[in-house]
């Protein structure tokens, strides 16, 4: 084999150092997974969660709020989950009664609020119970001092509040919030707070090691960044059952008189039912949640990958000196697609990614090396061919 070049080697072992030591770099590998997943579908086949879209207003008005939870008590749901903030005002306070009487009923009833960095000074400090079993550095989590935005008081008392702020520094379509920093404790986020009331476990029961995961007490670790989110798959969103609310009511009142119903709702008795305003984009804490209940998590493969795969193609770049210019090129463009195919069966069947940049760029450099540099005396590119000499 060609002794690869010393320029080769170099180059492409400095690129390495370089995406495994830059964070910008590694976060630009993400693009290749937002084009994986975009092409791929999510391993889990069933998710526990069935979200009832509420249409366009946000928040739903008060008596079709109080329909939402009469039609879903209907099929006996453990956990209910509001998203949208109920903050009707003063002027629906005879219209909320009647949505209190509902969630009277309610097992477990979750509804969004929303944090704040500057809170009102005059305003009362809210007490929100935190994680106990916390390790790790919490400078990265977002970090809160009041409540901006929550449900009126007599809706508080018969519920537990989820907190859904998105910081745009830590949150995007595949990075969801787990945990914030609310005065110095560490706090569930909406989809985790949902979580662990779908799984009937106390906040005290969870253990949390910031930057690594958090583990629940049947083994399940959860992956969590510094910053507290979750990498998540958008696109499980497709496997959670989605209705309407009219086919939610028109089901509930064949359901009561028993006739046969277009949708069967039955099984929403284990599930975790999550009320939605209906949008184009996806439903993020919905995915987070979908991820947990079926520990679909996406995780990166190890940078020992990234390692071994950059020592392949520099000792290998000795050997790509021997061919020609037209088969390095074809060659190299059939490795990308070939690569690009493995990680779309990878991703669909573990839910693992593996980088794109690094592998592929260490490999087209070395291509555009072999190129360039001098070709070697006995390579199939340089070697003479001998005219036999005239015969007398």
């Amino acid at each position: 084999m060609e002794r690869p070049s010393i320029w080769v080697i170099i180059v492409v072992l400095l690129l390495g150092v370089l995406f495994l030591r830059e964070p910008r770099f590694q976060r630009s590998e993400e693009i290749f997974l937002r084009w994986l997943i975009r092409h791929s579908q999510p391993a889990a086949r069933t998710v526990p969660i069935t979200i009832v879209e509420t249409g366009r207003e946000n928040p739903p008005p008060p008596l079709e709020t109080a329909l939402l939870l009469q039609g879903i008590l209907e099929f006996k749901p453990t956990v209910i989950a509001i998203e949208p903030i109920l903050q009707w005002g003063e002027r629906n306070k005879d219209q909320e009664q009647i949505f209190i009487d509902q969630a009277m009923r309610v097992p477990k009833l979750l509804l969004g609020a929303e944090l704040t960095a500057t809170p009102d000074l005059d305003a009362p400090v809210a007490e929100i119970a935190g994680f106990t079993r916390v390790t790790g550095r919490r400078g990265d989590l977002p970090e809160f001092s009041g409540i901006e935005h929550q449900p009126g008081e007599d809706v508080r008392i018969l519920s537990v509040l989820g907190f859904i702020n998105l910081p745009g520094e830590s949150a995007d379509d595949l990075h969801v919030p787990l945990l914030y920093q609310y005065r110095g404790e560490v706090i569930p986020s909406f989809a985790l707070q949902a979580a662990l009331l779908w799984m009937r476990l106390t906040p005290g029961e969870v253990k949390i090691d910031i930057g690594s995961a958090i583990t629940l007490p049947n083994g399940t670790k959860i992956p969590i960044r510094s910053d507290g989110t979750l990498l998540i798959n958008p696109r499980m969103v497709n496997r959670v059952r989605h209705v309407t609310m009219n086919e939610l009511l028109l089901a509930a009142q064949q359901h009561e008189s028993g006739a046969a119903t277009a949708i069967r709702l039955e099984d929403i008795r284990t599930q975790l039912v999550l009320a939605h305003p209906e949008t184009k984009t996806p439903d993020l804490f919905a995915a987070a949640v979908a991820a947990i209940q079926t520990k679909s998590f996406v995780r990166r493969v190890s940078w020992i990958f990234d390692c071994a795969m950059v020592v392949l193609a520099a000792a290998l770049s000795g050997a790509l000196r021997r061919f020609s210019r037209i088969d390095l090129i074809i060659g190299a463009i059939a490795f990308t697609a070939a690569y690009c195919l493995v990680a779309l069966t990878i991703i669909s069947r573990f839910s693992i990614w593996i980088p794109a940049w690094l592998p592929l760029g260490a490999t087209w450099i070395s291509v555009l090396f072999a190129i360039i540099l001098p070709k070697p005396k006995h390579s199939a590119r340089t070697v003479a061919i001998a005219a036999p000499s005239p015969m007398p």
